[in-house]
């Protein structure tokens, strides 16, 4: 900073320099502009001028008198001197130049006239003073200036006390205290208090004070005090106030001291007229923040503590309960802790409604803490209750309800009372989060929220609102179900059961959709419990009052439990149900009393156990199966089965479970439909057992009233209401259809998909369980839809299988109550157009009906198929047969009869009761009456229902069959699109299918043959046995035995027999063209013939059965021992063949007894129904083959009765297959020359018709016939012989072996022979002729001797033997001349087993087995047909069925035959080189004389030889096709049975040789077939080999 006094100056002082300092100081002075500036330049000017001084430079006399001249220049000169002095004094006294010490003094002193020396003894040092003069002391200078100073800043005047002012606080008292009612205003008065504070010098803050104690006193003047503190705080600082109150609340923090309430509300008032800040109270108020968080997580431990205590099993003595309970007094006793100010605070705010500061502090504190205090729980529902009361009167209230008003808060700044739904979510929704579980404090306000979320709902689900409106009422909707499950469900929990507010709130719940109930009880279940102390102990005591009483819950007491039950569930039904739940999946004993312990429910609880139900299933921990993966876990059948019964028994929503199981069957799992069917057999009364009797089987016939009368196990009442509940479930949430096929798909899902690592046995079992399922389900849907529904909802059938992939037989099942639906309401339009009420005329419309409703059925049908199928079977035939039920097929006169016997019985009973009341007694016998007349009209209708049918199917018939391949082709069609799928799937359609076949047979369909389709159905049944499950299995076996009851009736009486099939197409033998309709009658397959085709099925049944239970397999003998107890009745009723079985089985219960129990089970039920059985079977020859010795046995008629019919299945097959192929063959011979024919004997016909025949042993052409008539003459002859030697017939067999005359090695035969009988009841229509010879010729053989018997018996024997040779020879022949015809004739039989022919060689083989097979059995005809018979085997492989024929002594019936063969072989030889020269003029007849193109016919007879084989390549075409199928069994069971059949075998050449008949020609037989066999393969040791081994096996 630039020097203001320049050196020159003080050098020239007296000349200019003085002059120019004054001037200076002079204009500084007067320079008005920048003062401070100014201020310090005058400063230094004068700093400058006293320094010179100091260092000597001027003189100080020289300064004193400048410093004169300019003092007069500014007021504040002296002072501005002053402090130059100020700071001089301090820079000379540090210096150590005592001069300039000296000269500063100087000056001062110099000076003095012109500074006082006030302003002097202010500024300057004690030491200063003195050296001036201007104090004697400085030490004493001190001492004085710190007295005056504490005098004046720290000593008090003691006037702000009461008792010294006590005047004035008396009038400020008397001002606050007088009457504030007049006009008196807080301004008037405050000016008062100013007065009295001057006057009497009161302390303000003291003053302060007294008005605040005042206010306490008087809270009721609020308006007055709260504006005077206001004026009043203007004097004072402003956190006077709040430490004024803080003082007061530290007042009374000693452990003894209470806080009054007053003091809270004036502190409250204060905060929400912000006149005090809550951070600023906040801090003076205890206990702290930390104590607080603490406190709250103690309670927590203590409550876990107790749930630990309570879970805990303690088994503990008197003692130790002695010490807890001193500890718990000990603990009472310890001194409560200190008030809670922060909560008194909080309260005295609610109280008042200033909600913001009140959620300021209970936002510092742990959730609900604060509200857990009853007193803030209350004081907070009082302000809810005050907010929401407009909008409550509004809307809440219920109609004809008072209720009780609640006033309006006086003060103006509490929150918003509520005038709209969109108000709550502000402020109302708000409140109630942070009393969350504490409203239950105030059940009132827990109702009226309730009541306005119903309110609110119903507004929220009528539409018509803009969008703006419906996005707030969807925000409003997430509030509402935050509050039910934050504060609603969890206030429930803790009320003490109150079952009004339950009901409430399902008002309100039951407005929701289930899902969003269901993820409010889940939260409730698994959330809330844990987030508050007081609901863990509520959850403890739950478990632990349910314990108490599930432990004592009985059938006997269910009253007294279940009003306890109830009043648990009231509260906390999640947790109890729970409990309930997990005690039922362990103990299914409990599930009936508590299902009836839990009639004291409320519907929210019931809504909740559906809830809990589901969760228990869907629980992830538990397995579904059993530790052995074959059963499904017993807790899921106990959930199941309570399920049904609970859902049964109350008004419980069922949509959820539905959708449930319908999720489940989504992701491909099927378990949870153990419910569904339990719920739709409980709930509908629907069920579906394998177990059914035959009577319940009968009713289900019927109509409605039947079925729930007679075709159930229980008797199903009162299902009325809970079938209605069940349906609206399905149709509300649409779940009907989609269930279905989610069934319908997931049956095959089981198996490919979920089935994989799972054990077969419970594959079976799912499976089942979903078949079972879906039956059940879609019976309940086609009883209870309307046909609206059904209709709307069922799509047609095609889009049914192709867009939703149902496999067909589902798709049908559902389809069905449609079609019915449709034509009754067609017919019923139809009948009210017309008037016309004669049977034709409703026949007519019904007809009508029926083609309107199918018509597009047939078309939709074409799409499900190849078109190839179309051309055997018609679409029209194919719905015809899916559409129809057993309903519309016959009426069960018999169930109507007995039910209306039993109402009658039941009738009598009520009036013989003497201790009835006679009212009940009136009422019961009307239920009775109205009943009964219920049925009849029932069976009056059904009657007029089933002729209408019939009438239609007539006039339908003849477009049915279409065989435009063959009618082979058309069987196999026939058997595996309609039958075999129809027949397992459920009882009832195994029983239609049965009757459909003989309906179609009755009718005399075009093309459809009777005796083929039965030959098919029991040829084989290996394969459809072991593909079945095991219900599948229980109704395949169910199909067997109708249809066996069916032949059984046939077989049994020869009138019968003619009556039902004489003259039917459906048993022509022989197939002819399509256009030539020949009534002959030889075409015909006789009674007797018949009967040897029933019993070759019977055979290959024995023979498959046999096999399936020797496989080991379970799941063959399983279902093997199921079809056979289903087939019982009609199978077997042969002795022979019953005691292979039942050695067989006897064999199976050794062997299962510990490994596998439940196949010894099956086994040993079989075993004794078998034996039980035993006295009704009868000898061979009696079941097909009148002879002496059947008269020992019993008489005829009986042994047929039922057990007849059950014959091998393969047999009509065989036959069938014969018609058709001899009919194409025998065309073909005629053209060649009908003389020939003529000429040609037996055994010649018997073999091209083999050939031809697909093996049907029932071909009789018209040749034979011819050879009928020339035989008939030698016939006699022939029982001449036959009377000398009658044939060794099974009953033969039979006495041989009862009365030990035969040898033991026959015994051991007898097994083989059972199974070979099936191979050697095939024969040809020679065989028939025979056959009637054997009849006339048994005449005769009555007088022949026991004796003659047992030879003849030897004598059989040594011919079977023969017989596979010459089989051989003549299958041989057979082969060169097709191999001569090239294409035309179908292959041998050999290729039967497949499409294609098969190498000699390999047919070699075959025939030899069935020879050795053949060895044992005892066919009941003669020798000389056996021979025929062998010949027909080679061709036919043991197609052929009829094996009665003549008894003629065996011995000449060989030399006949061996004659027949001989020339059989030359004709064959002539025949087959015209057939290589004809063979194109032949192919161009049979284009003109035949259906089919000759090219055709050979792919034909493959086909139809393969079709009946290939059924073993594709089990799904009947599987139960020809009898190749069973060759090839044999072949694979010879491994087994080849050592039996060896030494078999070898025992009956020993027994031949013994015999004296004909030995020779025996041998000469054996010759040739074995150079035969030598040429053919090496199949003849084979077979030898075969033979030992089957017999060290038997």
């Amino acid at each position: 900073m630039a020097a203001l006094l320049p050196a020159e100056w003080i050098k020239n002082w007296e000349k200019g320099g003085k002059n120019e300092f004054v001037q200076l100081c002079r204009a500084l002075s007067e320079n008005k502009s920048h003062d401070s500036m100014v201020f310090r330049d005058i400063q230094q000017a004068l700093y400058e001028l006293a320094y010179h001084v100091v260092r000597g430079n001027l003189k100080h006399d020289q300064a004193s008198n400048v410093l004169g001249d300019v003092i007069e220049f500014r007021e504040d000169m002296p002072s501005i001197l002053a402090d130059v002095f100020c700071i001089l004094d301090i820079e000379t006294s540090c210096l150590e130049e005592k001069s300039k010490r000296d000269h500063f003094t100087q000056l001062v002193l110099a000076c003095l006239y012109l500074v006082s020396d006030t302003v002097l003894k202010e500024r300057l040092d004690p030491e200063t003073l003195e050296s001036l003069g201007l104090i004697k002391q400085s030490q004493q200078f001190n001492q004085k200036s710190v007295k005056i100073k504490t005098k004046l800043f720290y000593k008090q005047q003691k006037f702000n006390l009461l008792r010294e002012e006590n005047e004035g606080y008396a009038k400020l008292i008397a001002e606050l205290g007088q009457d504030l009612s007049g006009n008196i205003t807080s301004d008037l008065i405050l000016e008062n208090i100013k007065s009295l504070i001057g006057c009497f010098n009161l302390d303000p803050n003291r003053v302060l004070d007294i008005i605040l104690e005042v206010y306490e006193c008087r809270p009721e003047y609020d308006d007055f005090f709260v504006p005077l503190i206001e004026s009043y705080m203007y004097m004072c600082e402003p956190q006077t106030l709040c430490h004024i109150l803080g003082f007061k609340f530290k007042f009374y923090q000693d452990p003894s001291g209470e806080t009054p309430p007053s003091l809270y509300r004036v502190a409250a008032v204060l905060l929400q007229h912000n006149l005090i800040d809550l951070e600023d109270l906040y801090v003076h108020l205890l206990p702290g923040d930390n104590t607080i968080l603490e406190e709250h997580k103690r309670e927590l431990m203590e409550a876990k503590q107790i749930v630990r205590k309570l879970t805990m099993v303690v088994l503990s003595s008197e003692k130790t309960e002695e010490k807890e309970k001193e500890k718990e007094k000990e603990e009472e006793k310890t001194e409560k802790p200190p008030d809670n100010q922060k909560l008194g605070l909080l309260e005295a705010l609610l109280k008042i409604g200033d909600w913001q500061h009140a959620q300021s502090i209970m936002d510092q504190m742990p959730p609900f803490y604060a509200t857990s205090h009853k007193s803030i729980a209350i004081a907070l529902c009082q302000l809810v209750h005050v907010t929401v009361e407009p909008l409550y009167r509004r809307v809440g209230v219920p109609k004809g309800a008072k209720g009780s008003p609640v006033s309006s808060l006086p003060n103006k700044r509490a929150p918003k009372q509520a005038d709209s739904f969109e108000d709550l979510r502000k402020e109302v929704f708000n409140m109630l989060c942070y009393l969350g579980p504490h409203l239950s404090h105030d059940p009132i306000l827990f109702a009226k929220v309730v009541r306005l979320g119903k309110a609110f709902m119903k507004e929220f689900q009528s539409d018509g609102s803009k969008q703006e409106d419906k996005d707030k009422m969807e925000l409003l909707f997430s509030c509402l179900l935050s509050i039910t499950d934050q504060v609603l469900l969890p206030s429930l929990s803790l009320m003490d059961c109150n079952a009004c507010m339950s009901e409430e709130l399902w008002g309100m719940f039951k407005t929701f959709p289930y899902q969003y109930r269901y993820r409010l009880y889940g939260q409730w279940k698994n959330e809330t419990y844990n987030s508050h102390p007081l609901l863990v102990k509520v959850k403890a005591q739950t478990i632990d009052r349910a314990k108490y009483i599930m432990k004592r819950l009985t059938k006997e007491n269910v009253k007294p439990s279940g009003r306890q039950i109830g009043k648990l569930s009231h509260s906390n039904p999640t947790i109890l149900f729970d409990y309930i739940l997990s005690q039922i999946q362990k103990y299914d004993n409990l599930i009936t009393p508590v299902v009836d312990s839990l009639k004291y429910l409320t519907s929210l609880n019931y809504d909740v156990l559906a809830y809990c139900i589901i969760e228990a299933l869907a629980n992830p921990e538990k397995e579904r199966m059993k530790h052995d993966d074959t059963t499904i876990s017993s807790w899921l059948q106990s959930l199941a089965s309570f399920c049904g019964a609970v859902f049964r028994k109350y008004p419980i929503e069922l949509a959820g479970l539905l959708q449930y199981v319908a999720n489940q069957l989504k992701a491909g799992k099927s378990f949870d439909l153990l419910i569904l069917k339990e719920v739709v057999q409980k709930m509908a009364g629907i069920e579906i057992t394998e177990e059914m009797t035959m009577e319940q089987l009968e009713a289900m016939t019927g109509g409605e009233q039947l079925k729930a009368e007679g075709g159930y196990f229980g008797q199903i009442r009162n299902t009325k209401k809970s079938s209605q509940r069940l349906k609206d479930a399905l149709l509300d949430h649409d779940l009907a259809l989609p269930l279905c096929l989610l069934m319908a798909q997931q049956r095959n899902g089981v198996i490919f998909q979920e089935g994989g690592e799972k054990h077969l046995k419970l594959v079976g079992k799912l499976y089942d369980q979903c078949h079972d399922t879906l039956v059940q389900f879609g019976g309940f849907l086609a009883s209870n839809l309307s046909t609206e529904d059904y209709i709307k909802r069922v799509p047609s059938i095609d889009v049914l299988c192709n867009e939703f992939h149902t496999p067909h037989d589902a798709a049908f099942f559902l389809s069905r109550p449609m079609y019915a639906h449709h034509i009754s309401s067609k017919y019923d339009e139809l009948k009210k157009a017309e008037k016309g009420n004669k049977q034709q005329h409703k026949v007519h419309k019904y007809i009508t009906a029926c083609e309107l409703v199918m018509a597009p059925v047939h078309e939709a049908v074409i799409s499900l198929h190849l078109p190839k199928v179309w051309d055997d079977i018609s679409p029209q035939f194919y719905a015809t047969f899916w559409s129809l039920t057993m309903y519309d097929l016959a009426v069960p006169h018999s169930s109507y009869d007995r039910e209306v016997n039993k109402l009658k019985v039941q009738m009598k009973a009520i009036d013989d009761n003497q201790e009835m009341p006679p009212n009940k007694k009136k009422k019961e016998k009307e239920r009775c009456t109205a009943l009964q007349d219920k049925l009849l009209e029932e069976e009056k209708k059904q009657l007029e229902h089933v002729q209408r049918v019939l009438q239609r199917l007539k006039l339908e018939k003849d477009n049915w069959l279409l065989a435009k391949s063959t009618k082979n082709e058309t069987i196999t069609k026939f058997l595996q699109l309609c039958i075999f799928p129809r027949c397992i799937f459920s009882a009832i359609d195994a029983v239609y299918c049965a009757h459909f076949v003989e309906l179609v047979h009755q009718q005399k369909t075009p093309n459809f043959s009777t005796l083929l389709c039965y030959d098919r159905v029991f040829s084989d049944i290996i394969y459809t046995v072991a593909s079945c499950t095991e219900n599948e299995a229980s109704r395949y076996g169910r199909f067997l035995c109708c249809m066996l009851e069916t032949v059984t009736r046939w077989h049994s009486d020869r009138v019968i027999y003619e009556k039902e099939c004489g003259n039917y197409p459906g048993f022509l033998t022989i197939l002819r063209a399509t256009g030539f309709d020949g009534g002959n009658k030889a075409d015909q397959l006789d009674y007797e013939n018949f009967r040897h085709v029933v019993h070759k099925w019977h055979y290959k049944l024995t023979k498959a059965s046999v096999h399936c239970l020797e496989t080991g397999e379970y799941t063959h003998i399983r279902n093997i021992l199921i079809v056979l107890t289903k087939i019982l009745p009609w199978y077997p009723k042969v002795l022979n063949l019953g005691q292979a079985l039942e050695r067989r089985v006897h064999k199976i219960c050794q062997e299962e007894k510990e490994k596998r129990p439940d196949l010894y089970a099956l086994a040993m039920g079989y075993s004794g129904q078998l034996k039980s059985r035993k006295p009704f079977m009868i000898p061979e020859n009696e079941f097909h083959h009148k002879d002496p010795p059947a008269r020992n046995a019993v008489p005829a008629t009986v042994q047929n009765g039922p057990g007849g019919a059950a014959m091998p299945a393969s047999l009509t097959v065989n036959t069938v297959r014969l018609e058709e192929g001899a009919t194409e063959e025998t065309d073909k011979l005629k053209e060649k020359s009908q003389g020939v024919v003529k000429v040609i004997n037996k055994a010649v016909n018997a073999a091209p018709k083999v050939t031809t025949s697909n093996g049907n042993s029932a071909s009789n052409s018209k040749i034979i016939k011819e050879k009928d008539e020339k035989e008939k003459s030698g016939k006699e002859k022939d029982k001449e012989k036959k009377d000398k030697t009658p044939t060794a017939t099974p009953e033969m067999k039979a006495l041989g072996k009862d009365g030990k005359e035969k040898p033991k090695e026959e015994r051991a035969n007898k097994d083989d022979k059972a199974r070979e009988i099936k191979e050697k009841t095939p024969k040809s229509d020679k065989e028939k002729e025979k056959v009637k010879k054997e009849e006339k010729a048994s005449k005769e053989e009555k007088s022949k001797t026991v004796v003659t018997i047992i030879e003849s018996k030897s004598a059989a024997e040594k011919e079977r033997e023969k017989e596979p040779s010459r089989e051989r020879d003549v299958a041989k022949e057979m082969k060169s001349k097709e191999n001569a015809k090239g294409g035309e004739k179908v292959p041998v039989a050999g290729s039967l087993k497949s499409p294609v022919p098969r190498s000699e060689a390999s047919e070699s083989e075959r025939e030899q087995k069935r020879r050795k097979i053949d060895t044992h059995s005892s066919p009941s005809h003669s020798s000389t047909v056996k021979d025929n018979l062998n010949e027909l085997k080679d061709s036919s492989a043991k197609h052929y069925i009829n094996h009665t024929t003549p008894t003629l002594s065996k011995s000449k019936e060989r030399e006949v035959e061996k004659k027949d063969l001989d020339k059989s072989r030359e004709r064959s030889r002539e025949r087959e080189k015209k057939d290589e020269k004809d063979r194109k003029d032949r192919k161009r007849d049979h284009s003109n004389n035949e259906r089919e193109v000759p090219q055709d016919s050979t792919k034909r007879r493959k086909e139809e030889n393969g079709t009946t084989g290939s059924s073993k390549h594709s089990k799904s075409e009947s599987p139960s096709d020809s009898p190749r199928l069973n060759e090839k069994e044999k072949e694979k069971n010879k491994s087994k049975s080849s050592g039996k059949e060896k030494g078999d075998s070898i025992k009956a050449e020993k027994m031949e040789k013994s015999s004296s008949g004909s030995k020779k020609e025996s041998r000469h037989d054996k010759e040739k077939t074995e150079k035969k066999e030598k040429r053919d393969s090496t199949g003849g040791k084979e077979e030898k080999k075969h033979h030992k081994s089957s017999d060290k096996h038997r």
